[in-house]
């Protein structure tokens, strides 16, 4: 089996469009959130959201190819350039066969499907959008991806809703470890925050409505959470087998050395009560990473700020770790970020490759009143700087996919 290293990274976010920005924004435990000004939320019960601000894609790419991306595409070519850019990766020195992408979304492009409904209700069929399908569909930015740097290798997209950055990062891991390839772009996108999206997620009462105080609004473990605040943007990573790496002598950032998946097979939006996928998520990368509970020095949850959510991971967290659950600091991003949905993992991965690399572990924001059912240590207090070795992160999705990537300190 060969090893596997993170040698680049790429964000784009509601705290900063690019890795260094984002990790300092975060580490300040500044809130992303803000209210929604980019359409009419007037009727709308939650008027919230984690807006990508100050990107520009027709300045970065022209109007003619801006103009066929849908906002996800964008976001993902986006957070794909900087990553392989901090990679320094010589693209006419690949075996570009052995070179792949897998980059998912949950959604896809629903503002391009939004878009053109409108247009075939009010101008009729003949006004439709020729590229209605390649732009609206969850495969375009890995297709986009894989066409703008010439990966011939591996494409795929995978779909398991919120724990899709894991899925992608863990699958691209098992790709390389195994010798089907040499580079993997790995990650995830998301641009839903929509009218649409807002009202369906509204209606099923999911959405937090502390309309009044955005920033407050994303409480993870706190007795007083009142649902998830929707977020946007990409976080996308450039994974090599080390020998790879250690031949064109890349910058490695870190080492990815365990992945383990699950189904709930319980309900197709609510968490397993008990955290039954979640523990045998995490279960499963301990194990095929030969790793102990106790040697995990730092967990990156996925913290949504639900009731039965967070609940349900503090209850796998004590299952797996036991006693040792309440020596791990537990940070939850989406504090300060909000739910990017398939672009979370991805974005949480690099917030945890920064965390290793300068031990030190971002806040939980908005934990002012902590639920009793939820007594792990979230780091409310502010960033923490501790020494650090290895790293676990959580990713859990609608249907009940649940995903989990083990990563460590590079020496």
């Amino acid at each position: 089996m060969k090893r596997v290293v993170i040698t680049g990274m790429g964000v784009v976010s509601p705290l900063g469009n690019d890795v260094e920005t984002f990790w300092g924004n975060l580490l300040n435990g500044k809130s992303g959130i803000s209210t929604i000004d980019t359409f009419d939320v007037s009727n709308s019960k939650t008027k919230i959201g984690g807006i990508v601000r100050n990107f520009d894609a027709k300045e970065r790419w022209g109007a003619k190819e801006a103009r066929h991306l849908d906002r996800f595409s964008q976001f993902a070519l986006a957070a794909a350039e900087e990553a392989i850019s901090s990679s320094q990766l010589n693209l006419d020195q690949l075996d570009r066969e052995r070179f792949g992408v897998y980059v998912g979304s949950g959604i896809g492009g629903i503002q391009t499907l939004i878009d053109n409904v409108n247009i075939l209700n009010e101008r009729g069929p003949n006004r439709v959008s020729p590229t209605l399908v390649p732009m609206m569909i969850p495969n375009a930015a890995a297709a986009q991806i894989s066409i703008k740097f010439g990966a011939l290798g591996p494409s795929l997209s995978p779909v398991t809703a919120c724990s899709i950055g894991n899925t992608s990062i863990g699958e691209a891991f098992n790709l390389i470890r195994m010798g089907d390839a040499d580079v993997m772009i790995a990650g995830g996108a998301e641009a839903a925050i929509t009218t649409l999206s807002l009202a369906s997620f509204g209606n099923a009462k999911a959405l937090s409505t502390k309309n009044e105080e955005p920033a407050l609004a994303s409480r993870p473990f706190d007795a007083k959470r009142d649902g998830f605040v929707m977020s946007e943007g990409a976080g996308i990573l450039v994974l090599e087998s080390l020998e790879h790496a250690m031949r064109r002598n890349a910058p490695i950032l870190c080492e990815v050395i365990g992945y383990g998946a699950s189904s709930d097979a319980y309900h197709m939006v609510a968490s397993h009560p008990e955290g039954t996928g979640a523990y045998m998520a995490m279960k499963s990368a301990l194990r095929k990473a030969n790793l102990s509970p106790e040697s995990i020095d730092v967990i990156s949850a996925h913290a949504t700020s639900t009731q039965v959510g967070d609940y349900s991971e503090t209850l796998a967290i004590k299952k797996l770790f036991g006693d040792n659950a309440y020596r791990i600091p537990v940070t939850a991003n989406k504090s300060m970020i909000g739910h990017m949905f398939g672009a979370s993992g991805g974005v949480e991965a690099i917030a945890l490759v920064k965390s290793l690399r300068e031990d030190i572990v971002p806040p939980t924001i908005n934990l002012e009143n902590p639920d009793p059912d939820c007594d792990l240590d979230y780091v409310p207090e502010g960033a923490r700087k501790m020494t650090l070795n290895i790293g676990l992160s959580n990713s859990f999705g609608f249907g009940g996919h649940n995903s989990a990537i083990l990563l460590k300190k590079y020496e």
